[in-house]
């Protein structure tokens, strides 16, 4: 068929609009083509483009899947899908788009990437995941993006080193790509080679690249909120896990226990509204909404929009509650919405941003002299930096294991990446010291051996290196229910904590679940929540100063199962009536600590007027 020139001559017209973003001259004319040569798939395709681009993701998928009909072999077509698909987290969905983006253009690194990006997104696949990130690096060396995927997959495997070797490969090829950096500082933390100050630094680094001389504006504009130091407070919390997730253990205490004539608290939640959609109402998102003055959806929103939204709410505080940590909104505070800033709870570092003014710990998680490594002014809380709501689903405490087993079973529901080659060489001493003990160890991605066998073969391999053969070492797999998971903890005598970066969920957990823990305390403040959570629950015998000692701890505790059995009958109890669940007393002490920064920057106002 002859093509019609005038028509090709309007696609390439529609091709220049949408490159430069003029979005409303290019779907008007991507209308009237569609209108008039509707069986055409490239105009299909670049509709689907441009309503994309302004938000219409609904129509912009119809359109995708038009172009696709009407052209099978498209693979841009089917590449694009994939990624709305994924946009909507229906990432299974998604990932067979992409399979047929490959299968038609076998060489297409981007695909490839994204692939990747689809399958470990659903937490599993992770060889599958593994082997399209190679490819893509294969088709396109200098593919920065392919870097990242590969090091997160290798991370989430327990693979730190060379996980880690390939993030600082993606920033080398991208140094001034922010996203790229974020992922490698998250990694960091929990590499013991990398102190804290070359930690601190990328944390820096990545700040550094988030200036932008279009915020001034809002940086210099006043704020509206009246300087009384005694007025009732608007408190803001931003958060992308008002949900059931591990950090809302630890949210719900501060929202329900906040005293509502002294503050007024807002919700700032970045839900994304495709998974509410999907599985359903969050029974602790409907609780934690319900215990908040105000709630406010994010998803979607501007850093600008969402900016401005905290101004007009005339916010007093604004408690950054995510760090680094996933669908965080750390951007937001570049814009400076609230008088006063702060970053708490979700993240154990600095944000790196000189928008945040404090961030809230404790002098054990941070004792003295760790300023240094903050962007932020440290305020250190008198009843510890977080405090933990055990589960109402939570079974009653189990016996201890090694009477029915007759030997010593100690365990790590850590995640993979915590689980290092450091740590495993002294569990394996630990191991050597009491021949008789075993140790299990659990993970999500090691719900089907199938699923991740090469995860599972590193880990033995591990342990087989320093002599501990397969028979002493159980790997578990994700539990089906919350429930299910807390089970597991009677399936264990000792809880054996990781460094450089310890258990925070996981050793309340372990402890609510009757089951001691023993921690090494850091340098850092990752490496301290053991300390902290373990001081204040009146537990300081378990808490080693070297390596050698955490061993010692950890035998001298193996042979006494008379002790072992006394603390398992009472940790339940001794946990409930500790500052680490009393929620009243430190709320009391978060709000003193809200006060006296309101206090600090009203006497500022005041000498500035």
């Amino acid at each position: 068929m002859a093509l019609n020139p005038t028509l090709t001559s309007l696609k390439h017209q529609a091709r220049a609009l949408l490159d430069e973003k003029r979005l409303a001259d290019a779907r008007h004319l991507l209308d009237t083509l569609c209108a008039n040569h509707g069986g055409d798939a490239e105009i299909h395709e670049y509709l689907a483009q441009v309503l994309a681009d302004l938000g219409r993701a609904d129509e912009a998928i119809g359109h995708h899947r038009e172009a696709i009909r009407l052209q099978p072999r498209y693979a841009e077509a089917h590449k694009n899908l994939a990624k709305a698909l994924a946009a909507r987290k229906q990432l299974g969905e998604a990932a067979d788009c992409y399979r047929q983006a490959i299968e038609i253009a076998p060489d297409d690194a981007e695909a490839h990437c994204k692939l990747a990006a689809a399958l470990f997104g659903q937490g599993r696949f992770l060889e599958d995941a593994l082997q399209h990130c190679r490819e893509a690096v294969r088709v396109d060396p200098r593919c920065a993006e392919a870097y990242t995927n590969l090091g997160r997959i290798l991370h989430a495997q327990g693979k730190n080193e060379e996980g880690i070797e390939a993030l600082w490969q993606a920033v080398r090829i991208a140094p001034n790509d922010s996203v790229l950096w974020r992922t490698l500082i998250f990694y960091l933390n929990y590499h013991a080679e990398y102190d804290q100050a070359t930690i601190y630094d990328a944390h820096r680094r990545w700040g550094e690249l988030q200036a932008d001389p279009t915020v001034k504006p809002l940086l210099n504009n006043r704020y509206g909120n009246s300087p009384d130091p005694q007025r009732r407070l608007r408190i803001g919390y931003v958060s992308p896990d008002f949900r059931s997730h591990p950090v809302a253990h630890f949210i719900e205490p501060i929202l329900a226990h906040h005293d509502h004539t002294a503050v007024e608290t807002f919700c700032y939640a970045e839900l994304a509204h495709v998974h509410i959609a999907r599985s359903g109402a969050d029974p602790v998102t409907e609780r934690l909404k319900a215990r908040a003055d105000r709630w406010i959806e994010t998803f979607g929103m501007s850093d600008q929009d969402l900016a401005q939204r905290i101004r007009a709410d005339r916010i007093d505080i604004l408690v950054d509650l995510a760090g680094h940590t996933a669908n965080n909104r750390l951007t937001v505070f570049i814009h400076r919405p609230a008088p006063i800033q702060v970053t708490y709870l979700g993240y154990p570092n600095t944000t790196g941003l000189s928008s945040l003014d404090y961030r809230l710990t404790d002098t054990w998680a941070d004792p003295q002299g760790q300023e240094a490594f903050y962007t932020e002014r440290l305020v250190r809380l008198p009843q510890g930096f977080l405090c933990y709501a055990p589960p109402d689903y939570a079974p009653e405490v189990a016996a201890s294991p090694a009477r029915a087993n007759g030997a010593i079973t100690f365990g790590s529901f850590n995640a993979l990446q915590k689980t290092t080659p450091e740590v495993i060489a002294v569990w394996a001493r630990l191991l050597h010291a009491l021949p008789g003990a075993r140790l299990i160890l659990k993970n999500r991605s090691w719900a089907s051996g199938e699923q991740d066998r090469s995860s599972q073969e590193h880990y033995h391999g591990l342990f087989e290196q320093h002599g501990i053969g397969r028979a002493r070492i159980e790997l578990i797999g994700w539990q089906p229910s919350p429930a299910d998971h807390l089970r597991m903890y009677g399936q264990i005598d000792i809880a054996l904590d990781t460094f450089p970066y310890n258990g925070t969920t996981t050793t309340c957990e372990a402890l609510w679940m009757g089951v001691p823990v023993i921690t090494l305390a850091g340098d850092r403040h990752a490496g301290r929540v053991g300390v902290s959570l373990l001081t204040r629950a009146g537990l300081t015998e378990s808490i080693a100063q070297t390596p050698e000692d955490y061993i010692k701890l950890a035998v001298q505790l193996a042979g006494n199962t008379e002790r072992l059995g006394q603390l398992r009958a009472r940790m339940r109890e001794r946990m409930r009536n500790s500052p680490v669940c009393d929620g009243k007393t430190f709320v009391r002490a978060l709000e003193d600590n809200y006060r006296a920064l309101w206090v600090k920057w009203c006497e500022a106002a005041g000498a500035r007027a």
